[in-house]
């Protein structure tokens, strides 16, 4: 027997739209509470010396956070290839945008202290603050796109033509998503503030969170309630589970609701939902009792369930298509091979508890709060 049929291809690319999302939710909540972190630089930090120490807070991490972007959009070329193709090329300016908002994030980094004039540490402040809230906005916008389906059709060569536009990914749902996801982040900022910094800082970072905490949960029902009545996709035809990466060897359509099939099917999975309505008001709960464990802990738990929420809500589908329901990417039809996809199994298990691993290590050395005093006197921190 070849070793890789040890396991099935049904049960791998099972596996593997899970691994991908286990590793969309490790980026949201690792770098997540970087990102919300410097969108909140503004309005926590008043002084030079406590906008240092809100990036401080973040400098040591940020870069290993960063594991998670790199091994998802890895996952997405190397097991589903269609789905890289189809989303990197449709979405190319938002991309476009997140990757020049990814860029500036570290030489904002990096040369905001290298001059001492106020004018130029404000306008790096900017950069960082302008770097945190476009990916966050952008990753939403993009999540509310994929609900409603995107503008692509496949052409019997398995040729990807895209025929939607920048302007149209700017949709009144999709921007709704758009600020769930910020929201979120922000609310995941502070929890990460409140737990790294004290005084002034941790006292507004308290505040904003408790404010973003209670937003995302009402944004999030808001988003729901729209979902309902959007034109969702089930198959039509029969399908596969081990059957050939071909998008075309099936039929589907729209149907209002159809989005909420599985939670009819399996009404367990409601909780996932809940927890994600539910989550953000205990971290809300947390700040107003200056709970910092708690409220870091349910920040990042509500984010990974309503990221959650969004693959129970669509699976099989992991890109549908407006123009034609039947050119929709389902985990059952593209993927890569057998072999390929039982490859990156082994590899994943061998090499992600080596980044967990050492992930937790660093934490542990970094533990404890950012010290101003330390800051002023020039030492223990790089920014």
């Amino acid at each position: 027997m070849i070793l890789h049929e040890l396991i099935s291809y049904d049960v791998l690319r099972l596996l593997w739209w899970g691994l991908l999302g286990v590793l969309l939710i490790g980026f949201a909540v690792t770098d997540g509470f970087d990102l919300g972190a410097a969108a909140l630089l503004p309005a926590v930090g008043r002084t030079d010396v406590e906008r240092r120490v809100v990036i401080n807070s973040v400098g040591p991490v940020w870069e290993g956070n960063q594991v998670w972007l790199i091994l998802g959009g890895g996952a997405i070329f190397a097991a589903w290839p269609q789905l890289y193709a189809v989303s990197f090329s449709g979405f190319y300016l938002a991309m476009f945008a997140v990757l020049v908002a990814l860029i500036l994030r570290p030489v904002a980094f990096k040369f905001r202290s290298k001059h001492e004039d106020a004018r130029w540490r404000a306008r790096w402040d900017a950069v960082l603050c302008m770097a945190g809230i476009v990916p966050a906005l952008i990753f939403g916008v993009a999540m509310g796109n994929v609900l409603q389906g995107v503008p692509f059709r496949l052409a019997p060569d398995m040729r990807i033509y895209y025929e939607g536009t920048f302007f149209g990914l700017l949709n009144p749902f999709a921007l709704l998503a758009g600020l769930v996801s910020l929201a979120m982040l922000l609310m995941h900022g502070a929890s990460w503030l409140m737990f790294k910094t004290a005084g002034a800082v941790a006292a507004r970072a308290r505040r904003c969170g408790m404010a973003a905490a209670v937003a995302t949960t009402a944004l999030f029902a808001a988003a729901g309630a729209w979902l309902a009545g959007i034109d969702g996709y089930h198959i039509t035809s029969v399908i596969d589970p081990s059957g050939p990466s071909n998008p075309l060897f099936k039929t589907a359509a729209q149907q209002a609701g159809a989005w909420f099939a599985n939670y009819r099917v399996q009404p367990l999975l409601w909780a996932v939902p809940a927890l994600g309505l539910a989550l953000p008001l205990l971290a809300a709960l947390g700040m107003w009792l200056r709970r910092e464990w708690l409220a870091l802990l349910s920040s990042g738990l509500g984010i990974a369930a309503i990221i959650a929420s969004v693959g129970a809500s669509m699976f099989p589908f992991i890109l549908p298509s407006s123009l034609d329901p039947g050119h929709s990417l389902t985990v059952w039809d593209a993927s890569s091979s057998h072999l390929t996809l039982f490859i990156m199994l082994v590899c994943a298990l061998i090499f992600v508890p080596i980044i967990l691993a050492y992930t937790s290590w660093v934490y542990s050395v970094l533990r404890g709060k950012v010290d101003p005093m330390a800051i002023i006197e020039g030492r223990g921190h790089s920014y």
